[in-house]
């Protein structure tokens, strides 16, 4: 689908005075083309020329000249056979059909010649080409030899042409794709072998061949091609290797002429075959054997006049065959396995001489075409004829020029796959370029002399052939080169052409039939590039040569010439070929792709990847050398942003075949037309592209639009209320109006979810979205809606109740969206759906019922129905069901039997609604016996409906609560069953269910209220109760329960004491010991207190405080050691990660004076939050160890990395923290704070027993015990900034409850890998953070 247009062309005439142009090359380093001239028979001269462009000036630069008398007398002069130039050593290396071989230096060495002979074939030369990588010169001479040569021209290999070289292949064809070989009915030449061809070729020679040998070079330069004749009869291309070895020799072939070229690519072979009437291009395989060919179009006369000798050439990257005529060349390229002619150019004729060509070896589309008089040097572009792409234009029209054909294809009506096409117009001449106007309606078609106008009827059924308008002349025909054509508005287009003056502007007035040259402002500070239509073909825009991008007004003055106004648009830093231009935001944009893959909007880069582009008003679509298709929203030239390369994520990013270029794009049907490499095309429908255009429609209101993309797409429906919930909302009924169909309204209601899926999987893209505000109705009322269902959480409820209003008048004929409506919500209201039925007449009921069974589940909606207690309803909905009437019907006709309230009970129990059973069984009053009740009650556990239900009935709410107290006992609800035991005043039974549940209270209280509980009862109650809150550890309840019940004294202080409740304990003492002395006030009585006193004192207290601060200093030991240990661990570790994080976590030291495992460091380590890789003995679950590299353990694949078994055994080794482990640093922190949190947890206890010693005299047990906690919380504050790595975060507590200043923000993100590797990754990035603890202080006492 894509034409050769010409975006250079300059033209160097040469006068007749000077020598002729015999040959040409590039000098690649300079851009420039190196031209030489002679020798002739009259003029036995060289010389050698640089030829190359600035703007339009034309700059020749003289290098050498020489006489060059031949030295083969039969010659009448010499030969240029070869001229190549080395651009690395700046040398011009010629061949000459005389046999000399000649190196021209332009910067010669100490002792080297400018111009020096350096080699000579005595028997003269035929043919000679450089291999493709300049290393291999392949020579053919006089003497049927063919010779190679080193650079330095040293020969190498001789090898001979042989008549027994014909020998070399054994041809063997079964005749594939011949016409003689297909099937054609067992009544045409059923006798006859298809694979023998009719006729067998013998080599007959072209009566206006030559005799001239070719030579050619396969593109990776290890084969070459020789065609000469054989004999004298036969011409035969023999196939060489690089060291010289013969290959294969073709099969005959009747008219073979000497033109030769092997594509680069390497499958093809190319020369030509004379036949009669016509001349072939026909092709070879490297074994000789024929594969295809195709015809050039020539008349009689043209084949006589400039047809009668042909070369050919392939460009450097196989894409284009130039076909060389005596005055012509012919470009041609290949598709889908069809052969184009895209351009002819013509020379100045010369007598007896043929058109040469050379290739740019880099820029593969730029070409010399030399006659003996001129040099042309043309640049050519791949670029694709299509029409609009701004709606309503958009009908994806694409042109293909063919020589005289010009192949149309309407690819919005018809995908029609090249090389075949929907209409073929034939042509006078060949064409040179084409354009469509605004409408895509007309047709402009550039010829050399000329511009022909078709009008294409693109909105007919059937669309009609296109229809010649008529034809306007240039000027001065013979001297205008028409390059490009591009249409303004709809009946005028501009043309540009070299002339013999440069480059000049036509316009051209269809409606007028003239054609007006432009008067321009200034002159054009460069070649143009190229001309294009603006987006809405209200101006043209200008592209040139050195970046310039402006645009082009044009008016027609009173003498009929066009004054032409430009204006500056932006300047890209390079030329870009393909540029189009748009107005956006009030300006005008160029958006251009350079020849290197960048893409530019004015001066600003987008991407440096590009390989095709396309505009529409919304967005740009181009394709990367990724093999992506990506949309980039159109906004400011600031804004614009290039989605990245997540196709998975983004909508606006789309994987696509692998080298596959834009055509064409049609926003009104979301098609994006792509070529594949081989041809063919393919039409897709990206999610970008449907999304804006779904949008649009739903910003316009336009819903019935979006919702026919949504459903042809298949883009969740969701999305026409989500884009803009609150104007669908009020355009509900609008939105009805405009889809008409109940089918389509149900799938719409069908298809409603809760997510928001304008904000997931259809997330806007675009950075600043229109915001949608309030519009009216079209009908100029805005639909409300009641305050319960604005305030619904349920989208899908909120939707269906708006859907549900706005039918409410609309029964008749919109009855099953209404019951779609009801079952579409969340939860499904089906008995609301069932009530529509019952509302309905027989016929309508019957439909409406089937409708609503294919919703919803039919065995539910029975159910529903009997919970509507209407047994016409449900026998209506099992009717349509797959029950067995056998079952339901009599069920049925029992329920008719009963009376209402027992029939709801009947219903509602079978339905499993028991609360409203029990309801109904309570109605029944007399009907209904307590007892019946009170079983339903047990055996569906309805006891706070019963409660409420009796609420009224004292006898009975006894009863049903003394169910309940033994319920909640089964229910091991213990507390709660001695509460319902209180309110019976069941004392008894209370206590005993608070004693279970340990409310010691409550238990004691019930204990001595109960009047049946004797006193030892109690006593042993109040025992047990003690016991068991003591394992619970509540010492101080413990003691309340030992001193107030039990009466034991000593007991009770040490439940205090091992409570460390020692102030307590010794008030209990002097409390008790006290009313000892009151209640006696003998001397005796005075003694035994104090006695008791005492003994309490120094055995219980006295022990307590003792066991206490062992206990507390063996603590404050263990936190010490603890300490000692893991944090100069934990330094160690640090230190040897700073030093070699990689070689630390992957178990050997990679930096300098490392140990053992020097050599075992992973330089594969993936960094990226992928799964990282190992090498060596280690993997990255190991690091130092202090025992060299031992640790052998493989690591896992990639896949195993994210099973849950996996994940499982990593937590288990990040919860075990093993030495040397990868997971050991985190459990020593971890280690560390648990040790601070059990520190600061004994520290009220700490200060309770350091306070009891005080008191009690022990001073030394008291300092000992004060020093232990102040030194551990002395090293807790000094390593918390080291172990924490937040040292300027921490703020130690004293004395009081300080709290930390700051905290630690350690957000990891969301490409942090799992396990092992996120330690690593935590580790490198600097990532890992830990929450501060908080130290608590010692508070002081004055006494120590």
């Amino acid at each position: 689908m894509r034409n050769l247009r010409n975006i250079f062309h300059a033209e160097t005439k040469f006068s007749d005075s000077e020598l002729p142009l015999t040959a040409t090359t590039w000098d690649t380093a300079n851009n420039a083309a190196i031209c030489a001239f002679g020798p002739t028979e009259s003029s036995a001269v060289i010389e050698i020329k640089r030829l190359k462009y600035h703007g339009y000036k034309e700059i020749i630069q003289p290098i050498q000249s020489w006489d060059a008398p031949c030295p083969q007398p039969d010659l009448s002069c010499d030969k240029i056979l070869s001229l190549h130039y080395f651009a690395d050593t700046a040398t011009i290396c010629l061949v000459l059909a005389g046999g000399d071989l000649i190196l021209v230096r332009e910067d010669p060495l100490p002792g080297e010649d400018s111009i020096e002979i350096v080699g000579s074939v005595d028997a003269g030369i035929t043919a000679a080409v450089w291999a493709p990588d300049e290393e291999l010169l392949a020579i053919t001479t006089r003497a049927d030899t063919l010779l190679y040569m080193t650079r330095q021209l040293e020969n190498i290999t001789s090898v001979e042409f042989s008549p027994e070289d014909v020998q070399a292949s054994k041809h063997v064809s079964v005749g594939w794709g011949k016409t003689e070989t297909q099937f054609k009915g067992k009544r045409a030449k059923a006798l006859r072998d298809p694979t023998v061809p009719e006729h067998v070729d013998d080599g007959v020679l072209s009566p206006e061949d030559d005799g001239y040998v070719a030579i050619s070079w396969r593109g990776d330069g290890a084969f070459l091609a020789v065609s000469s004749i054989q004999g004298g009869k036969r011409r035969i291309i023999r196939v060489y290797s690089r060291e010289g070895a013969l290959d294969s020799v073709s099969e005959p072939v009747d008219g073979l002429e000497g033109a030769l070229s092997w594509r680069p690519a390497g499958n093809l072979i190319a020369g030509a075959q004379r036949l009669k009437g016509r001349v072939d291009i026909v092709f070879f395989e490297r074994n000789g054997l024929r594969h295809g060919q195709f015809s050039l179009p020539l008349s009689a006369d043209e084949l006589s006049q400039w047809g009668s000798k042909i070369s050919i050439q392939w460009n450097d990257d196989s894409t284009v065959l130039a076909v060389c005529f005596k005055d012509r060349v012919q470009f041609w390229t290949m598709g889908n396995y069809h052969y184009y002619l895209k351009q002819e150019v013509e020379i100045s004729p010369e007598e007896s001489s043929l058109a040469g060509i050379a290739w740019h070896p880099e820029k593969y589309l730029r070409t010399l075409l030399r006659s003996p008089g001129s040099l042309q040097w043309l640049d050519y572009v791949f670029d694709v004829a299509a029409g609009s792409t701004k709606p309503p234009d958009d009908h994806g029209v694409v042109a293909v020029m063919d020589g005289r054909t010009l192949k149309l294809t309407p690819l919005r009506f018809a995908n029609v796959p090249p090389p075949m096409a929907l209409h073929e117009i034939n042509l006078e001449t060949n064409a040179v370029d084409v354009a469509f106007s605004r409408s895509g309606q007309r047709i402009s078609v550039l010829h050399k002399g000329s511009v022909a106008l078709y009008s294409y009827k693109l909105l007919g059924k059937p669309i009609p052939q296109p229809v010649l308008e008529g034809r306007c002349a240039f000027p001065d025909p013979e001297g205008c080169r028409p390059r490009q054509i591009r249409f303004l508005g709809d009946s005028k287009a501009v043309v540009v052409a070299a002339t013999s003056f440069g480059e000049e502007i036509f316009c051209i007035d269809f409606d007028e039939n003239q054609v007006v040259p432009f008067l321009p402002d200034e002159q054009f500070p460069s070649p143009l590039a190229a001309i294009v239509s603006r987006q809405d073909y209200e101006k043209v825009g200008l592209h040139f040569q050195d970046g310039l991008a402006k645009e082009l007004d044009t008016n027609i003055n009173d003498v009929g010439l066009v004054e032409a106004e430009t204006s500056m648009v932006s300047k890209a830093p390079v030329t870009c070929p393909w540029t189009e231009f748009m107005r956006h935001g009030g300006r005008t944009l160029a958006v251009g792709l350079s020849i290197n893959g960048h893409l530019y909007i004015n001066d600003h880069c987008l991407t440096r990847n590009c390989t095709s582009f396309l505009l529409t008003p919304a967005h740009i679509l181009f394709t990367t050398t990724n093999h992506l298709l990506k949309f980039i929203h159109m906004s400011a030239v600031e804004d614009l942003e290039v989605p990245p390369d997540e196709p998975e994520k983004d909508e606006r990013c789309r994987s696509i075949e692998r080298g596959a270029k834009l055509v064409t794009v049609i926003p009104s049907t979301y098609a994006v037309v792509l070529q594949m490499p081989r041809g063919n095309l393919e039409t897709i429908f990206p999610r970008a592209l449907v999304l804006a255009g779904i949008r649009r429609h739903i910003e316009e209101r336009n819903y019935k639009e979006a919702f026919f993309a949504c459903r042809k797409h298949r883009v969740d429906m969701n999305i026409i209320h989500d884009h803009a919930p609150e104007q669908f909302m009020r355009n509900v009924k609008e939105f009805i109006r405009q889809i008409k169909k109940v089918e389509h309204i149900d799938l719409f209601l069908s298809q409603l979810s809760e997510e928001d899926v304008s904000k997931a999987m259809y997330k806007e893209t675009l950075k600043n979205p229109l915001v949608i505000g309030e519009h009216p109705t079209l009908n100029g009322r805005i639909q409300e809606l009641s305050p319960q269902k604005q305030l619904s959480d349920s989208k899908i409820n909120r939707i269906c109740d708006a859907f549900l209003d706005a039918l409410e008048d609309m029964k008749a004929t919109n009855l099953r969206n209404i019951i779609t409506a009801n079952v579409c919500k969340s939860p499904a209201d089906l008995d609301a759906g069932l009530l529509v039925l019952k509302e309905q007449d027989e016929d309508l009921a019957e439909d409406a019922a089937e409708h609503i069974c294919f919703l919803a589940d039919v065995n539910k909606l029975y159910d529903n129905a009997l919970g509507l207690y209407n047994l016409e309803l449900a026998l209506l909905i099992a009717q349509q069901s797959q029950k067995d009437p056998r079952e339901y019907l009599p069920y049925l006709q029992r329920l008719q039997e009963m009376s209402p309230l027992r029939r709801r009970f009947t219903i509602d129990d079978r339905l499993g609604r028991h609360a409203k059973a029990l309801t109904h069984l309570h109605n029944l009053g007399t009907d209904s016996p307590f007892e019946e009740a009170k079983s339903y009650t047990s055996k569906h556990d309805l006891y706070t409906t019963a409660l409420d239900l009796y609420k009224y009935e004292p006898l009975r709410v006894r009863a049903i609560t003394a169910l309940y107290a033994t319920f909640l006992t089964s229910r091991n609800r213990f507390r709660d069953a001695g509460a319902a035991h209180d309110s019976l005043g069941d004392y008894g039974a209370a206590a005993r269910a608070y004693r279970r549940a340990l409310a010691w209270r409550e238990c004691l209280a019930a204990a001595y209220l109960a009047e049946d509980m004797s006193a030892a009862e109690r006593r042993t109650l109040a025992a047990d109760l003690a016991g068991a809150l003591l394992e619970a550890r509540d010492f101080a309840a413990a003691a309340t329960v030992l001193l107030e019940y039990l009466g034991d004294l000593e007991a009770g202080v040490r439940a205090l004491c091992k409570g460390a409740l020692f102030a307590d304990a010794t008030r209990v003492i002097a409390l008790r010991t006290a009313g000892d002395n009151d209640g006696d006030d003998s001397a005796g009585g005075s003694s035994g207190g104090k006695k008791r006193r005492k003994e309490l004192l120094a055995d219980v207290l006295d022990a307590g405080l003792a066991e206490s601060a062992a206990g507390l200093t063996e603590l404050f030991a263990e936190c010490k050691v603890q300490l000692g240990k893991q944090v100069p661990r934990l330094r160690e570790l640090r230190a040897k990660k700073r030093e070699d994080p990689l070689g630390f976590f992957g178990g050997g030291s990679g930096g300098a004076g490392g140990g053992e495992g020097d050599g075992d460091v992973p330089d594969n380590v993936s960094l990226a939050p992928t799964d990282a890789s190992t090498a060596g003995n280690n993997s990255l679950m190991t690091r130092y160890t202090g025992r060299g590299s031992e640790a052998t353990s493989a690591a896992s694949s990639a896949y195993s990395r994210r099973t849950a078994k996996h994940r499982r055994k990593e937590e288990r080794k990040r919860a075990r923290g093993k030495p040397g482990s990868v997971y050991e640093e985190e459990y020593l922190v971890a280690s560390v704070g648990r040790l601070i949190e059990r520190v600061n947890s004994v520290g009220d206890e700490a200060g309770r027993v350091v306070e009891g010693l005080v008191r009690r005299g022990m001073r030394e047990r008291a300092e000992a015990a004060a020093r232990g906690w102040r030194e551990v919380v002395g090293l807790c504050e000094g390593c918390v900034g080291e172990v924490f790595g937040a040292e300027e975060k921490v703020r130690i507590e004293r004395g009081g409850g300080g709290v930390q200043d700051g905290g630690s923000d350690g957000a990891e993100v969301s490409e942090r890998p799992q396990g092992a590797e996120g330690v690593l990754w935590d580790t490198l990035h600097g990532r890992k953070s830990w929450d501060v603890p908080v130290v608590k202080g010692v508070p002081g006492l004055c006494l120590l």
